[in-house]
């Protein structure tokens, strides 16, 4: 399926998410899973395991033309568990979820792009790109 969207239209999506994930006095989260992707933020995570947590940056991103841009998402230095990261979920300070992501490793196709989707426990995890571009 291919949606295409009016800018204006893009640009106030992309204002609804940042704003969503800045809502609350503290950070956003960023957390990685491996297993599958639920089919939206409002299911709870199941039997997915959670593989590492970063903190966003705030305000955490910024947004032009339909591309949410993320900044700095600092590095979790010890990674929860062994697994593939497949998908992350993004929340709000409070813990909110706001949006689903795919995962891929550097140059990948992945909205959320890391070092390695290979995590082990105790190993770093690092962020190499986290863009957002919505249909145009």
């Amino acid at each position: 399926m291919t949606i295409t969207l009016n800018p204006s239209i893009r640009s106030a999506m992309a204002a609804l998410i940042v704003d969503a994930l800045d809502s609350a006095a503290s950070p956003g989260s960023l957390k990685l899973y491996s297993g599958t992707q639920p089919a939206s933020p409002a299911q709870a995570v199941t039997s997915q395991v959670l593989l590492a947590t970063l903190t966003l940056s705030s305000p955490c991103a910024s947004y032009a033309g339909g591309a949410i841009t993320f900044g700095a998402v600092s590095q979790d230095s010890a990674a929860d568990a062994d697994g593939v990261a497949t998908w992350c979920r993004l929340s709000d300070g409070g813990g909110v979820a706001v949006i689903d992501l795919d995962v891929s490793s550097n140059a990948g196709a992945g909205a959320l792009q890391l070092n390695t989707t290979s995590i082990i426990t105790g190993g770093p995890v690092v962020v190499t790109s986290l863009v957002i571009t919505l249909g145009g």
